[in-house]
């Protein structure tokens, strides 16, 4: 039987605020787990950052308490990218990386996201000793022996530096006027220097955090605003962020939306390097899919959450990988999802070509795909039903071959998601209003 674990989602540790583990008194407690773990692996730096959310403040005085009482020695950053975050680590030489955010959530969530010294994920068999720390009595070191703390005041140059670094191309930016969408939240005070500072003519949305504003009717959750901005200002196109930066969304002139399936068919379709294949996940739409078998392209896919793209991507060894959300892996250029630097890949491909965005997605045609997110007290009871097992193969044969279903539970929030994607859009919409009903009505 394999082990689960108690504590550690599919991206860290994710809560309401003030509830479970996102309380300033398990966080202190998890900082000094971590820290213990790291202590017996011989380890002694760790370090940190957040998003804009008011409750950051109080989580990132939590964790350095506890990892101070562990005898692990802190670099705060502040407000920075998750992606940001993974870069720095490994700049400065830390053992782990900490980011203090529920990524595209509201302000009233909170959450902890882990990396190791080579700014990728941590791995299971680490999430599995923390937990198991996190058990044990809170001991603190000795006086002599405990950590000490170092705020660091240049993080967010040598993070635009570095984003500046991964973009190639023949020109700069320049002539090209981008509105940027930075959710209120991490990027706000990094991406429209990046931009900038390549050429671009930038109007910034979403850079006024409050600290309760974070992901709010804005970011890549929500790209209304941001179509609407790109057309008002005739903007060449429009680039979202969500609240840690780690995903990104774009839309073109005429404020269409261009997702994380479309991105990933412009970077495998315009790289400079042979693309043998890519990785999307079960979510990732079936237009993808042919387009790339179109172009000699394997597309394979992986369960949902960046961690199971990077680890399909490194079993093949390849470097190209999304979900249809934002998430987009680019393994030369970074260890993460960064989506500054993945907006500057397609940028690089739009100016190499001579093409609009709209031109460079437009060999990909989607499928209708609908997604219904349904909020139940268990997630996985659902998953499990015979009842839905059952529904969904009632409804995948009623589609004869032509669609396709799938009914997961969120691994960061208590959600049922719901898809179904098929050729007719009147029989998706029939076949997910059924799914959906059935959900509510049994679980809700």
């Amino acid at each position: 039987m394999s082990q689960h674990k108690k504590y550690f989602g599919t991206d860290g540790i994710r809560s309401e605020v003030g509830k479970g583990m996102i309380r300033p008194e398990q966080v202190l407690k998890l900082g000094w787990a971590t820290g213990k773990v790291l202590k017996d692996h011989g380890e002694s730096t760790v370090l940190i950052g957040k998003d804009t959310r008011i409750s950051g403040y109080m989580f990132e005085s939590a964790l350095e308490a506890g990892f101070i009482a562990a005898g692990i020695d802190v670099l705060l950053v502040g407000p920075m990218p998750t992606p940001a975050v993974a870069y720095l680590t490994q700049t400065f030489d830390a053992d782990v990386g900490i980011v203090i955010s529920a990524s595209h959530n509201p302000h009233c969530d909170n959450g902890i996201k882990f990396f190791s010294a080579t700014g990728h994920k941590i791995s299971d068999e680490i999430e599995f000793e923390i937990e198991a720390a996190f058990e044990s009595e809170l001991v603190t070191v000795p006086s002599n022996e405990l950590g000490r703390a170092k705020r660091i005041d240049d993080a967010a140059g040598r993070y635009i530096e570095f984003c500046k670094s991964t973009y190639h191309a023949r020109q700069k930016l320049s002539g090209l006027k981008v509105v940027l969408d930075c959710a209120h939240g991490a990027t706000y005070h990094v991406a429209p220097a990046v931009f900038k500072e390549l050429g671009a003519k930038v109007v910034s949305i979403g850079v006024e955090p409050n600290g309760i504003n974070i992901n709010q009717d804005c970011g890549a959750t929500d790209l209304a605003q941001l179509s609407r901005k790109v057309q008002e200002v005739e903007a060449d196109f429009g680039i979202a962020f969500d609240g840690d930066g780690d995903r990104v969304m774009m839309v073109d002139a005429n404020g269409d939306t261009i997702d994380g399936d479309e991105i990933l068919y412009i970077l495998a379709t315009q790289a400079d390097f042979v693309v043998e294949g890519v990785v999307g996940t079960v979510m990732s739409n079936l237009g993808l899919e042919k387009a790339l078998i179109q172009q000699d392209i394997q597309f394979i896919r992986a369960n949902v959450g960046d961690r199971y793209v990077m680890q399909a991507l490194r079993e093949k060894g390849w470097i190209l990988g999304a979900e249809a959300s934002g998430h987009v892996l680019s393994l030369d250029k970074s260890s993460t999802g960064d989506g500054i630097v993945s907006a500057l890949q397609v940028m690089a491909a739009l100016m190499n070509s001579g093409q609009s965005l709209s031109e460079l997605r437009s060999g990909m045609q989607k499928y209708p795909q609908i997604l219904k997110n349904i909020r139940v007290e268990d997630p996985k009871c659902v998953v499990k039903s015979s009842a839905i097992e059952a529904a969904v193969s009632a409804s995948e044969e009623r589609m004869a071959g032509k669609g396709r279903v799938l009914i997961r539970a969120s691994g960061t929030e208590p959600l049922i998601r719901v898809m179904v994607e098929g050729e007719s859009l009147e029989v998706v919409e029939r076949e997910v209003a059924w799914l959906a009903d059935l959900v509510r009505t049994e679980f809700c």
